[in-house]
């Protein structure tokens, strides 16, 4: 029996996937790729324009979140980020862009270039309930719980996709490093069609289970009186596009807080998606670095960030934006 209050997603499960691959260059594997396939790096007409957005706010400064790329000549950045965007959602699915000069600026004139770099690749939207647009990732201290999201902890994130409990999840996530843990803090990408395939050979059964709804943990991220779970599949089609729920952890967080048991089948497929996902044949692995942009299509991919730690010297401060073109701009679409 469902419980009485979640936010119910569950049409959105539209059936099994096509027979074949929507994009066969999605569903790849460790041995096919190249770091040249998946880095790009700031040109200095590029870099040029980035001065300029910065020379013009000191000049004449705006609040980051009124600013638009229309507001600037930028050419070159327009033609990076949207070879960036290309790759994201037609390609491999994620990319790292190399060599922003962090040096040059303070942390909020980087974060307004940022932003206006981030609007070029698509609508930013919400991170949190409360409407926080740039989204600072970083150690708080705090323990891991219901209510403190694991971003905010030095803690190992397992393979996942961004807010999957929402109404409309973030399709491209990025992030900006102003500073790398003093060791961990690597990550990991896995592409969910290569999941898929891997499902569909070794546990064609507990796949079709997936497409099935499942209750996930809000993280308490909604109004005091909305649900704290949502229910929905934790994969589903849309257009002919794969859209992936994958959080094994708020998965079963949700059937706690629903006080719904998990299905025995549901935790058999969520056990055949741990053990395909710890396969290092399947995902790339990159540590970040200062001044990196890290950008990932969160709807067909999944990642990783290990557990990290800090010293006095090296506080790990990555700077995160949330990219989608559907919906309304909240935290939940």
């Amino acid at each position: 029996m469902r419980a009485n209050k979640a936010l119910d997603l569950s049409s959105q499960s539209t059936g099994l996937p096509p027979d074949g691959l929507a994009n066969p260059r999605k569903a790849w594997s460790r041995a096919g790729l190249a770091p040249g396939d998946w880095t790009f790096r700031f040109t200095p007409e590029a870099l040029a324009e980035v001065e300029a957005i910065v020379a013009a706010l000191r000049k004449d400064p705006l609040p980051t979140l009124l600013l638009t790329p229309e507001q600037f000549e930028l050419p070159a950045c327009r033609e990076l980020m949207g070879r960036v965007r290309a790759l994201l959602v037609e390609g491999i699915g994620f990319c790292v862009v190399d060599g922003l000069p962090l040096e040059r600026y303070s942390e909020e004139e980087a974060k307004a270039a940022y932003w206006v770099l981030g609007l070029l690749v698509g609508r930013t939207v919400a991170q949190k309930w409360d409407g926080t647009m740039l989204y600072d990732v970083t150690d708080t201290g705090r323990a891991l719980g219901y209510g403190v999201r694991a971003s905010w902890t030095d803690a190992e994130l397992v393979f996942h996709t961004d807010n999957c409990f929402s109404a409309a999840m973030p399709e491209i996530v990025s992030l900006l490093c102003f500073s790398p843990a003093a060791s961990g803090g690597i990550s990991r990408f896995c592409s969910i069609h290569t999941i898929l395939e891997r499902l569909r050979e070794r546990h064609p059964k507990l796949l079709r289970r997936l497409y099935r709804p499942f209750y996930y943990d809000r993280q308490a991220e909604h109004a005091p009186d909305a649900p704290k779970v949502t229910y929905a599949p934790a994969l589903a089609w849309e257009d002919g596009r794969l859209h992936g729920r994958l959080n094994n952890n708020l998965i079963r967080k949700g059937h706690e807080l629903a006080g719904q048991p998990l299905d025995a089948e549901g935790a058999e497929a969520l056990a055949a998606l741990e053990e395909v996902m710890a396969d290092e044949e399947l995902w790339v692995e990159l540590r970040m670095e200062r001044g990196q942009l890290q950008l990932l299509n969160n709807l067909e991919f999944v990642h990783y960030r290990s557990a990290f730690t800090d010293d006095e010297r090296h506080k790990r401060h990555l700077v995160r934006l949330w990219i989608r073109d559907r919906g309304r701009r909240g935290f939940d679409g």
